[in-house]
């Protein structure tokens, strides 16, 4: 444990209208303790649980009563002189990557090196930062054109289209240490580092610029959100901080006093942004037509949603008693009201590609709706998917299903990865992840061998790196043009 934070000094009773408070975490085991007058108000007590774990949500309870970073202490009871206070911790939603498949992968493998293959532009080749790739890489993220590598010492390697967040020499001082999060838009991204602050490049349209709002990005972020063009950024009063293209959700002042407190989530599509917020409803903004105006199902989004999924122009959002609430463009999925008695109850994951969605529910079966010929009709592979699917990928115009027995299933366009029969003896069993980028998918499987298939070009035909990736592989990224894997070795 931790040694207890001393903020201030030991109190002295007769001081007027100063409290002594002491933060407790749910074991009993002290965060800090100090002095504050009655005249501070609760935000400072949440940037200090912050401090003690960065990148967790924070939440506050005093008794049973939930506090908020805009409250006062008067809230207390000051007549106690000393009062302990509960401090949660929680793991921020998992952040939801917009739609900005590319054309390459990134393997880890288990000795923390990477592996890239697919267009080489896009971050399919990463020779100029091979050296830096060999060893600590415990995550990948991509954007449309590039890649960012975060390391087990907190510095960030990044390669790809330089414009586009490939070439990060620009803030290249920020990013030595202490980087816990890094997201992407399609031409920039964002770190979150562990005091809080944030540092981004890139294309300074895109969100690659925050100097914007540079002064509300100093400290207190436990969480960034990309679109297509914007960031999201969550802080651990759980308001809302935005940047980027102001017409597609950099500029949030239309939603400004719903974005104070309580949002948990936040997730992008091309076009907008959803925030969801503690008490299951959802906030959204950005261009109407792309799930921005979320006006017609606003009576179903008042509470109970417990995860949003974007694709390039709509938004789906699952509640807490299984069912699904879909809106944006009709097309893409926004309307869902041709499956709307298969999505009242079980729904437990939604998974967007460009033009559709598919639902995963407690029964293993899936649900599919949007663009037909896109991956919206699953109905070639119905027999497949009425049971035992506990992961569904997309690429930009298929759907890859992983089954409980380590089977793969794929629909949708065939020259996306929709048709893996070329591949198909090795996706008969012992699957345990699938990654898709735009044009391709790429496959883990329990002995950390991959297999891939789709575009060719794109990350479909990994055999340049074939012998990199016979074992070892944990995790795999992709981007619209190329993959990146990562090994354990």
């Amino acid at each position: 444990m931790a040694a207890t934070e001393k903020i201030r000094k030991p109190p002295d009773q007769m001081a007027e209208g100063m409290l002594h408070i002491s933060l407790v975490g749910i074991g009993g085991d002290k965060i800090a303790e100090g002095t504050w007058h009655r005249s501070c108000n609760m935000l400072e007590l949440f940037r200090i649980a912050h401090r003690s774990k960065p990148g967790l949500q924070i939440q506050l309870l005093h008794g049973s009563s939930k506090l908020n970073p805009q409250m006062s202490l008067d809230f207390l009871d000051l007549n106690l002189g000393c009062v302990s206070l509960t401090v949660c911790f929680s793991k921020v939603a998992k952040k939801q990557q917009p739609f900005s498949l590319g054309t390459a992968f990134a393997a880890i493998k288990d000795d923390g090196s990477v592996v890239t293959w697919g267009n080489a532009d896009h971050g399919g080749n990463s020779s100029s930062v091979a050296d830096k790739l060999q060893e600590g890489v415990v995550q990948v993220d991509a954007n449309k054109n590039a890649f960012a590598a975060v390391k087990d010492d907190g510095s960030v390697v990044t390669w790809g289209k330089a414009d586009c967040g490939g070439d990060s020499s620009s803030v290249e001082g920020k990013l030595q240490e202490g980087v816990v999060q890094v997201a992407g838009s399609h031409f920039a991204f964002a770190a979150v580092k562990d005091d809080g602050s944030v540092v981004t490049w890139g294309n300074a349209a895109s969100g690659g610029d925050s100097s914007s709002v540079a002064d509300k990005l100093q400290e207190g972020v436990v969480q960034v959100a990309g679109n297509g063009q914007a960031f999201a950024a969550i802080k651990d009063d759980g308001s809302v901080v935005t940047w980027g293209l102001t017409d597609l959700g950099g500029e949030s002042s239309s939603v400004e006093e719903k974005l104070q407190d309580g949002v948990v989530q936040v997730a992008g599509n091309s076009y907008a942004f959803a925030a969801v917020k503690d008490d299951g409803s959802v906030v959204t903004w950005g261009i109407s037509y792309g799930g921005g105006d979320s006006s017609s199902v606003a009576d179903k989004l008042q509470e109970g949603v417990v995860q949003v999924a974007g694709n390039d122009g709509a938004f789906a959002a699952v509640k807490e008693d299984g069912s699904v609430v879909t809106w944006g463009n009709a097309h893409y999925g926004g309307d869902s009201s041709s499956f709307a008695d298969k999505l009242q109850e079980g729904v437990v994951q939604v998974a967007g590609n460009e033009c559709a969605f598919a639902a995963i529910k407690d029964d293993g079966s899936v649900v599919t709706w949007g663009l037909i010929d896109l991956g919206g009709d699953s109905s070639s592979v119905a027999d497949k998917l009425q049971e035992g699917v506990s992961q569904v990928a997309g690429s930009g115009h298929a759907f890859a299903a992983v089954k409980k027995g380590g089977s793969v299933v794929t629909w949708g366009g065939a020259d996306h990865g929709g048709d893996s029969s070329s591949v198909a003896d090795k996706l008969q069993e012992g699957i345990v992840q699938v990654a898709g980028n735009y044009f391709a998918f790429a496959a883990v499987r329990d002995d950390g061998s991959v297999v891939t298939w789709g575009n060719a070009h794109y990350g479909g035909d990994s055999s340049s790196v074939a012998d990199k990736l016979q074992e070892g592989v944990v995790e795999i990224a992709g981007n619209s043009n190329a993959f990146a894997a990562a090994k354990d070795d």
